[in-house]
């Protein structure tokens, strides 16, 4: 019997991630997510239900998810869940469930330009030769290039009215 396991999730980040770093070098970030749905009753009366979700981040991005987020952040994941089994010391037998992160997206009104603004030394940004898209560049390993369309002259061709 074929199985499906994928989790997409929106929501704030309840906690500062948390970085750790194995023996072997591999970097773990683990947070929490907080999701929130409105509804309104039979009788009319609106409610909000929270939900709250421990999430599970390996690797670069376990060490991007560190270096730029924050409690209160949004952030859209996509994952699996994994069942985590343990015995407490009292013996009772504990479990949850996690979405280990497989992909993730930023999620918010500022622009790229205004996040690396943001995050770039206080020198570089009181400086007037600052760069954000060079600064991006830095953070990304130097070498790989950002490519960033030119806009398009002729917009009113792709209007199909």
């Amino acid at each position: 019997m074929a199985s499906f396991n994928r989790v997409i999730l929106m929501g704030n980040m309840t906690r500062d991630p948390e970085l750790r770093t194995t023996e072997a070098g591999m970097a773990i970030t683990k947070f929490g997510l907080a999701m929130s749905r409105s509804f309104k009753s039979q009788n009319g009366e609106s409610h909000e239900e929270t939900t709250f979700v421990d999430v599970d981040s390996f690797g670069r991005q376990a060490e991007v998810i560190a270096k730029f987020f924050s409690k209160g952040k949004p952030i859209l994941v996509e994952g699996r869940l994994r069942l985590d089994q343990w015995e407490s010391p009292s013996g009772e037998r504990r479990n949850r469930l996690v979405v280990v992160l497989e992909n993730f997206q930023f999620v918010g009104t500022r622009g790229e330009e205004a996040a690396v603004q943001e995050n770039a030394p206080l020198e570089a940004r009181a400086s007037s030769s600052f760069n954000p898209l060079s600064a991006a560049r830095e953070k990304l390993g130097g070498d790989r290039e950002l490519k960033v369309p030119a806009p398009s002259q002729d917009l009113d061709d792709d209007i199909p009215f």
